[in-house]
């Protein structure tokens, strides 16, 4: 048993301590005694504004990042997708644990007809563009929240016939609801599913005790679709989807770009032997961007700045 106690810094959601008491979990496997630490981001101290129009970087990781790197934690958990693509200097990527569900689902209350007017809420404009593209008459709404505070907010609204949520943090907290629908059409955020761990880069020590769970199928995906991430230049709002899988030798990418509200995209899907996908991502970001991307994410820039 070692003597030190690894801190491990987590968000307060009900989500994000599942995630980080999974990390914990496998770290008292291997006889190493461990701690939480809750930390606050601003974007569980804002809940009202929507999260593209918050200033700030990593509105879910700063405030973690900080606490790694004045010592005050040893390691920080993450939902993956929440991390911007360029990590805080000081800071590195220590494993990515195995990937859970990747899809989006619908939650919906009473009888589904898309062909009535609809409301659909949600906090994430990738979504939002998605859902357009195929409903373009419905009405989407703001929605923001840890996961219980988003179902409450459906059910409270009897204007909403639905909210979408990723899967993945519905089943991880036990609040699946009875009535949803899979959303297979829809592709998911960059890394969706994936848990992270960063630490600091010069802590070989604590890389070392936590590299013996890095999933390294999850983590060339998850790089992969965050490299399509990074080449749009889209930070964590922007509607850009992305989903990589590998299966036996070969590596399927579909990333797509869609304007705010859905009526313009370029989606590309990709099969190529794995050896070949080392720069996959980077390589279909820039295929988006020659076949009409870079119009769309001009335009995305200029209404996000108003």
């Amino acid at each position: 048993m070692r003597t030190k106690t690894i801190r491990i810094g987590t968000r307060s959601s009900q989500l994000a301590l599942w995630q980080a008491n999974l990390v914990k979990q496998q770290l008292e496997e291997n006889n190493v005694r461990c701690e939480l630490v809750s930390i606050k981001s601003s974007g569980d101290l804002d809940l009202k504004k929507p999260i593209h129009k918050m200033s700030e970087i990593g509105v879910f990781t700063k405030a973690l990042d900080q606490e790694l790197l004045e010592d005050k934690i040893d390691l920080a958990v993450h939902s993956m997708k929440d991390v911007p693509t360029v990590l805080t200097s000081g800071l590195t990527q220590a494993a990515v644990l195995k990937r859970g569900e990747v899809l989006d689902i619908l939650v919906f209350k009473g009888e589904l007809d898309f062909n009535q007017p609809m409301t659909i809420a949600t906090g994430s404009l990738r979504r939002q563009a998605q859902w357009l593209a195929h409903h373009p008459e419905h009405t989407v709404v703001n929605l923001r929240g840890n996961v219980q505070k988003r179902l409450d907010s459906l059910y409270a609204n009897d204007n909403w016939q639905g909210a979408i949520f990723a899967k993945a943090g519905l089943e991880r907290v036990n609040c699946l609801p009875d009535h949803y629908l899979e959303l297979n059409w829809m592709i998911p955020a960059p890394a969706q599913g994936a848990i992270v761990v960063l630490a600091r880069e010069k802590d070989q020590s604590i890389l070392d005790l936590v590299h013996c769970f890095n999933h390294e199928e999850t983590a060339f995906c998850a790089s992969q679709e965050r490299a399509f991430l990074r080449t749009l230049e889209g930070g964590c709002s922007a509607p850009i989807g992305a989903l990589m899988s590998v299966e036996e030798d070969l590596a399927s990418f579909r990333g797509g770009l869609f304007s705010l509200d859905g009526s313009k995209k370029v989606v590309i899907d990709v099969t190529i032997p794995l050896e070949q996908a080392h720069s996959l991502g980077e390589d279909i970001a820039e295929e988006v961007l020659n076949t009409g991307g870079e119009e769309i994410m001009q335009e995305i820039r200029s209404d996000l700045q108003q």
